[in-house]
């Protein structure tokens, strides 16, 4: 069986917490230089690339800059920093709730994304922590969307991070969630919601096709209700895209402060920290895979539109 090629480790440091871009030169085409392919894969504006090699910021595996008329090489790599987007700071604290050599879990705050895409670079939490807690090789083991609040497990180690993800791959990690939605003595609890979820790529909305083999599963239960509103313990059996959030809406108790259910009502300004969804990653519990060793870890937030209903709505 061909192995594949080792990929070299990466010989730029990260930077503000965030790795520099590799690049694999394809092992076919028509380029003569390396700064050919690159302005032409890259789509970078006029002059870029070329400043870029003029700086040497552009590098090969052993870090030395790569001249810019370097003949191109099929299968090579190449690293380069990239201009972060400008971005709004989140001026939340991320709280530490554990750490040991081998994890570390966090209580991140609604409106940080957990890890660098898109537009959210150095604001997520992978990056933040990695500059904080000055461990480059932080990882996550799995994921929150931006806007929910809670516990986030990321590993210390490179060589243990698949086995913690393993974990959730496997549902071997018992997850509870807290949210705040409409309080209806019609709709009875506790129960199950099963539905068939999609989510498509580039579609904001996940939807529920009717009829279909169910793909997804959660258990809500009411907590408490007051003045119209109800807290609600969510346990999700699966994993889908917008679950929880997709399932409370089904129910006809759209979570307060979701942008997306029942209705898209378009992109939160980024500087618009008033009203964040009510939804909470309350509990993480498993056993550790390399220690052995059961956690049960509890955030120590609380959901605004619950704790503090006036000052949420202002």
């Amino acid at each position: 069986m061909r192995r594949k090629p080792r990929i070299p480790p990466a010989p730029l440091p990260q930077r503000d917490g965030v790795d520099p871009v590799r690049v694999k030169l394809p092992p076919e085409g028509a380029w003569t230089t390396v700064r050919d392919h690159l302005v032409e894969r890259l789509a970078a504006g006029d002059g870029v690339i070329d400043a870029m090699l003029r700086g040497g910021e552009i590098v090969g595996a052993d870090g030395t800059p790569i001249a810019p008329d370097a003949p191109y090489v099929p299968g090579a790599f190449v690293w380069f920093h990239r201009d972060p987007p400008a971005e709004v700071p989140v001026p939340f604290p991320l709280d530490i709730v554990h750490q040991d050599e081998h994890i570390v879990v966090a209580d991140k705050p609604h409106f940080l994304a957990t890890m660098p895409r898109g537009s959210h670079v150095t604001q997520t939490a992978l990056a933040r922590l990695r500059t904080e807690l000055g461990i480059p090789t932080l990882g996550a083991a799995h994921r929150l969307d931006r806007l929910t609040a809670g516990l986030l497990l990321f590993t210390v180690r490179t060589e243990e991070r698949g086995a913690y993800q393993t974990l959730f791959r496997d549902r071997r990690v018992h997850k509870e969630y807290e949210a705040v939605a409409a309080y209806d003595p019609q709709v009875p609890f506790p129960r199950t919601v099963r539905s068939h979820i999609e989510k498509e790529r580039g579609v904001i909305a996940a939807y529920e096709i009717e009829g279909a083999e169910p793909n997804s599963e959660s258990h809500v239960e009411l907590i408490e209700h007051r003045a119209g509103l109800g807290r609600y313990r969510l346990t999700p059996h699966t994993g889908r895209t917008h679950q929880l959030r997709v399932h409370m809406n089904a129910l006809g108790l759209p979570i307060l402060g979701d942008p997306v259910y029942p209705v898209v009502t378009g992109p939160v300004p980024p500087d618009d920290f008033r009203r964040p969804l009510q939804l909470l990653a309350r509990v993480l519990e498993f056993t550790d895979p390399v220690t052995g060793v059961p956690h049960r870890f509890v955030s120590g937030r609380t959901l605004g539109a619950w704790s503090a209903y006036d000052d949420w709505n202002q």
